[in-house]
C-alpha cells in the first residue's frame, strides 16, 4: 500500500479521526523509515512533558528585594543545585515589578538567564496560586 492509499483510507474513515500515527499503528500500517519504538518514544515524551508541566515545582527561588547581580548569582547557584539534585521542575518568584520605580526588572532578567542556562528547558508563567505573572516555572534538562 502506498502512502496515497493510506491517506485515502484514513480520510475516508467516518467520524473523528485519530492522529495519523495512531491510526497507522492501529491498522497495522508501518512507516518503513521509522525505527521501531520511535512512535512509543514520542508518546512517552509527550506524557512526560504533560506530567512535568502539571507537577508542583521541586524547589522555589524567591528573588524579591534582590538587585540584578544578586539575582543572577542566585539563579546560577539555584539551577546548578537543581541539576545536581536531579530536580525536574523549579519555580522562580521574581515579582511583577509593581513596586519598582523603573518597572519590572527581574522578569526580563529571568528570561535572559533561562535563554543562557544550559540546564533550563521549557518555561512558563506560574499559576495564580504560585504567583501568576510574578513567577516563572522552568523544566530542568
Amino acid at each position: 500500500m502506498n502512502f496515497g492509499e493510506i491517506l485515502d483510507k484514513w480520510e475516508n474513515q467516518g467520524g473523528q479521526k485519530p492522529p495519523l500515527e495512531t491510526w497507522m499503528q492501529a491498522n497495522g500500517v508501518y512507516d518503513k523509515d521509522v525505527e521501531d519504538g520511535d512512535i512509543n518514544k514520542s508518546v512517552n515524551a509527550q506524557k512526560r512533558r504533560r506530567r512535568l508541566k502539571n507537577k508542583k515545582p521541586d524547589a522555589e527561588l524567591d528573588m524579591h528585594g534582590l538587585k540584578r547581580d544578586e539575582a543572577w548569582q542566585a539563579m546560577d547557584a539555584f539551577f546548578t543545585d537543581a541539576k545536581k539534585n536531579e530536580m525536574e521542575k523549579v519555580l522562580i518568584i521574581h515579582g511583577k515589578g509593581n513596586h519598582s520605580l523603573s518597572g519590572p526588572v527581574l522578569n526580563r532578567l529571568v528570561l535572559d538567564f533561562i535563554e543562557q542556562c544550559p540546564y533550563a528547558g521549557e518555561s512558563g508563567k506560574g499559576k495564580s496560586s504560585t504567583g501568576g505573572e510574578g513567577a516563572t516555572w522552568v523544566l530542568i534538562k
